[in-house]
């Protein structure tokens, strides 16, 4: 059982490894802490934390840094985070309130908590609600080129300009829209798309091409209709902290870059309170050595998630603080829209 002064001492050697990235011994804790005990009585303290796995020795170093299991605890007993101070907000505010779409703010935002933090930031994109199919429509461009409209029930409307492979008439672009509604109307995305085969299987010979182009246009459109996705920004701030991690960071940025496992890691996060952590080895595979501090926004009725990744030796109360005051003022902003 660690007292609570083993527990302040856990505190101190997580903010001084911190801060300087070198391990703390019981000397310098003295030195830099109020404990009014001596370096002995510190390092007995140290002991008990290293019987409970919550500190660690690297090396053949005197000092000590605190495992997995130490900033699980230090996170867990943090009384408060560390406050903005009122130029960080309103610069938040400022710097937000310029976007001019959407997906401008979403940019931003990741730009934004990328700077205040010196780690990856990470913006999930809410998972849209894109209802049914209302119909489909083929305008003929040029001889070879047709626009392709795609209208949902949602009010959501996405077009793409394709090359068919072949002339096309304007006619004849019209009768395959109205195919293509008559196949996939009423229908949502997951299932339109399985039905989009059929039709393209049973085209006329003579549009045969311009069906199948028309079919593979529609069909990714619809699978990227509904899907959610990730905004990064400062994947440079993690390859400067490479010596926090044991080998090479390339298997996080592949992981970040892939994106699957964080949106799967958002996905068992849902909403832990106003903000959670997964630190070290609570994270599978790849993230083995990281750290994530997440936080939920809402727009439209839908949630996504807000955070930072970073090696295990990060500013929690700092960060934690960051990712709460933006995901705040996130939900606010795409509220008043």
């Amino acid at each position: 059982m660690v007292s609570d002064r083993g527990l302040e001492v856990l505190r101190a050697i997580v903010e001084d490894y911190v801060a300087l990235r070198e391990p703390v011994g019981s000397k310098s804790i003295v030195e830099r802490h109020a404990f009014g005990v001596s370096a002995a009585t510190i390092r007995n303290d140290m002991a008990l934390l290293e019987e409970e796995e919550l500190i660690v020795a690297p090396h053949t170093s005197s000092g000590r840094v605190p495992t997995d299991k130490g900033y699980r605890v230090f996170v867990d007993r943090l009384q408060r985070m560390q406050p903005l101070t009122p130029a960080q907000r309103q610069a938040i505010a400022r710097f937000l309130d310029e976007s001019v779409d959407r997906d401008d703010v979403l940019a931003r935002t990741a730009r934004l908590l990328s700077s205040l933090t010196n780690q990856v930031a990470l913006v999930q994109v809410p998972l849209r609600r894109p209802g049914a199919v209302r119909r489909v429509e083929l305008v003929a461009v040029t001889e070879s080129k047709v626009l392709a409209v795609l209208i949902l029930d949602s009010g959501r409307v996405e077009q793409r300009l394709l090359d068919v492979g072949q002339r096309i008439e304007p006619e004849q672009a019209s009768v395959l829209g109205r195919a293509f509604t008559e196949t996939i109307a009423e229908l949502a995305p997951a299932e339109a798309v399985q039905r989009l085969s059929s039709t393209a299987a049973s085209a006329p010979a003579s549009i045969a091409t311009a069906t199948g182009a028309v079919a593979q246009a529609l069909t990714e459109m619809l699978q990227g209709a509904g899907g959610d996705r990730i905004v990064m920004a400062g994947a440079a701030n993690l390859v400067r902290e490479e010596r926090d991690f044991q080998g090479t960071v390339t298997p996080v940025l592949d992981a970040i870059e892939e994106q699957v496992t964080l949106l799967r890691l958002f996905d068992e996060m849902g909403s832990e309170g106003e903000v959670a952590t997964r630190i070290g080895r609570e994270l599978s595979g790849p993230l083995g050595e990281a750290a994530v501090v997440a936080s939920t926004y809402t727009a439209d009725g839908s949630e996504g998630h807000v955070g930072v990744l970073g090696p295990t030796r990060m500013d929690y109360a700092g960060n934690m603080a960051a990712v709460r005051a933006v995901a705040r003022y996130l939900t606010r902003l795409l509220s008043e829209d």
